[in-house]
Parts: structure tokens; sequence; C-alpha cells
């Protein structure tokens, strides 16, 4: 596959707060300097492309109504510090989604990789040139199975699956941040 180096990030507890399922538009908060990160990454010319699994859509927690105001919200969030996200790609599916049609076994929830695999071919995007940077394992895993550098940040439940879930893990971050601030700054550094 032939493309560019981009930067996929998970979206709770990466960019916004991490607070369990985002139920109402007031619980989704940008976590500090996401947008300075974010605009770096536009500045230097890097694609960012959101990749996340939103079980609670499937398990009819909120419609997708919300998950629509929910990515507006964050949109006019970094356009404030004149930053973008170039996507989003989610996963609506679980296998115990109340939704017949959100319960299937898929190749999209992550750790698959399945939207990191359709952002790369729908946006021209190289996963083996690229980063893959979340909180959870299941994010470091997604890397891994796309052949992605992986980074974990230590916001949303990172200190804990640094902790807790790493250790016995055989797939390893690449690198482990503080935020996503310092995940862009050694991103950065890798791709000079």
């Amino acid at each position: 596959m032939t493309g560019k180096a981009a930067v996929f990030l998970d979206r709770d507890g990466t960019i916004n707060e991490q607070m369990g399922y985002i139920n109402h538009i007031c619980r989704f908060q940008l976590l500090p300097g996401v947008g300075e990160a974010i605009k770096r990454l536009n500045d230097a010319d890097i694609p960012v492309v959101v990749v996340s699994n939103q079980s609670g859509l499937a398990r009819g927690y909120f419609p997708e109504e919300l998950l629509d105001k929910v990515h507006e919200k964050m949109h006019n969030l970094l356009a404030e510090k004149n930053a973008k996200v170039d996507a989003i790609y989610y996963c609506p599916h679980h296998p115990e989604a109340k939704e017949k049609r959100f319960r299937e076994e898929c190749n999209c929830r992550k750790p698959k990789p399945g939207l990191v695999l359709q952002a790369a071919e729908e946006l021209q995007l190289d996963p083996k040139k690229s980063f893959v940077v979340g909180d959870r394992w299941s994010d470091i895993k997604t890397a891994a199975n796309c052949g992605a550098k992986s980074i974990l940040v230590r916001t949303g439940y990172g200190r804990g699956d640094e902790q807790y879930i790493g250790p016995d893990q055989e797939i390893q971050p690449h690198k482990k941040c503080d935020d996503l601030e310092a995940a862009v700054e050694w991103i950065l550094q890798e791709l000079k």
C-alpha cells in the first residue's frame, strides 16, 4: 500500500476526557493541549484520523444523532485552536448490541484493524508509515494489527492500562507518553 504517513487517534481518553459513555453533549470535554497538539500535526501536513469504538451506540445508550453532535462539538472545539481532524471512523458494532443491525462480528472493532485499513484505503494513507495513539491496550494491538507504530498515552485509562494490563501483554507500545502533546512531539521527531 502506498500513501502518506498519518496519525490515527483514539477518541475517548486520548482527545477528550474519559467519562465512560458520552451519553450527553455536555460530557464531551477536550483534554488540555489536544487542540495545540493536533494543530502541530496539521501544520506538518500529517493527516489526523480519529478511530473509535462506539459500543454505547450499539448498546442503545445514546442515538446516532448524539454521536453526530459530539463529533460536531469536537470539530468546533478544535477549530477554536485552529486545528482539525481529517476524518472520523467509528465502529458501531458489539456482539451484545441492542439493535440487530449493530449486532455482528465485524473487522472494525478495535483491536481489529478495519477502521485504520478503511481510512487508509479511502484517504490514500499507509498504515506502515503511520502511528496509532490511544489510552487502551486495544489501541496498541490495533497498531500491531495494521503495522503502525503505537503510542500509549497516560490520559484516560492509560495509566491504569500501563500499570495493570500492559505488563502481561506480549505486544508493547513503541512509546509511552503522558499525553497527546508529548506523543505528537515524539511522532514529529520520528518522521524527520
